[in-house]
C-alpha cells in the first residue's frame, strides 16, 4: 500500500502566514503613485519637445513675412484656465508667425505620435480639454490630481511657464514670442538646473532639466 504525503495543519498555517507577510510587503508597492506617474509622463514629453526642435527648427518657415522663424520654436507650456477645466495642464506646440505665445490654432499643436487623431494638449485655446482631439492624460489635474506645477527661478522668464529648445537642443526659458534673434541670449538660455515641481498637495516630485544638453530626469 502506497502512502500519500499530505500537509499537516502546522505546515498549512505556516504557508498562510508566509503568504500574508509577502502580501503585506508587495501590495503597497502595487498601489498607484499618480504624482510620480505624472512626472514620468512629463519627462517623456519634454524629451519629445526637444526632439521636435532638433528635427524641425523652423528655419525654412516662409509664412512670416518678417522672417522671425525663431519665435515659433517648439515649446511645452503649462496652463490652468477655462479650456483646461481650470486644472493644471500642458501643451506642446510651435507658435505661428503671429506669435501670440499661445496655441490658438489646431495646426500649431503637435500631433500625438501614439494616436494621430489626437493633439498633444490637455486643453488650450484651440483644443479644449473636452474636445475629442485632446490628449486627456496631459491634463495633469484631471488625470493625476496635480494641483500645482511650479517652475524654479532657473526655468522662468518673467511670468512665462514654458520651456522651449533651440536648433541645437539647448533648453530655453519663457518669452519666446518676444525673442529678437535666432541666437538665444544668456538671459534666455537655461544655464543652471531647471526644476519643475509637481504636487498634489501632499506629495511632490521634481523634474529636472539640465542646462546645455537639456537632459531631463526625475530628481527625487
Amino acid at each position: 500500500m502506497i502512502m500519500k504525503k499530505a500537509f499537516t495543519l502546522l505546515e498549512l498555517v505556516f504557508v498562510i502566514v508566509v503568504i500574508g507577510i509577502l502580501s503585506a510587503l508587495i501590495i503597497p508597492k502595487m498601489e498607484r503613485d499618480p504624482v510620480r506617474e505624472a512626472a514620468i509622463q512629463l519627462v517623456s514629453h519634454i524629451r519629445y519637445t526637444q526632439h521636435l526642435a532638433l528635427v524641425d527648427d523652423k528655419y525654412a518657415d516662409t509664412e512670416d513675412p518678417n522672417g522671425r522663424w525663431w519665435r515659433g520654436r517648439w515649446e511645452l507650456k503649462f496652463k490652468s484656465a477655462d479650456e483646461t477645466n481650470n486644472k493644471e495642464s500642458y501643451t506642446i506646440f510651435a507658435d505661428s508667425y503671429t506669435y501670440s505665445g499661445n496655441a490658438n490654432s489646431v495646426d500649431e499643436i503637435a500631433t500625438n505620435p501614439q494616436d494621430n487623431s489626437k493633439k498633444l494638449t490637455g486643453g488650450d485655446s484651440a483644443v479644449h480639454y473636452n474636445n475629442d482631439r485632446a490628449t486627456k492624460s496631459m491634463n495633469l489635474g484631471m488625470s493625476y490630481g496635480i494641483t500645482s506645477v511650479a517652475l524654479g527661478p532657473n526655468c522662468k522668464h518673467s511670468s512665462s511657464k514654458g520651456i522651449a529648445f533651440d536648433h541645437l537642443g539647448r533648453p530655453l526659458r519663457g518669452g519666446f514670442s518676444a525673442f529678437t534673434s535666432p541666437y538665444p541670449s544668456s538671459d534666455n538660455l537655461i544655464i543652471s538646473d531647471c526644476n519643475i515641481t509637481l504636487s498634489n498637495g501632499s506629495e511632490s516630485v521634481i523634474v529636472t532639466i539640465t542646462p546645455e544638453t537639456g537632459y531631463t530626469y526625475i530628481a527625487n
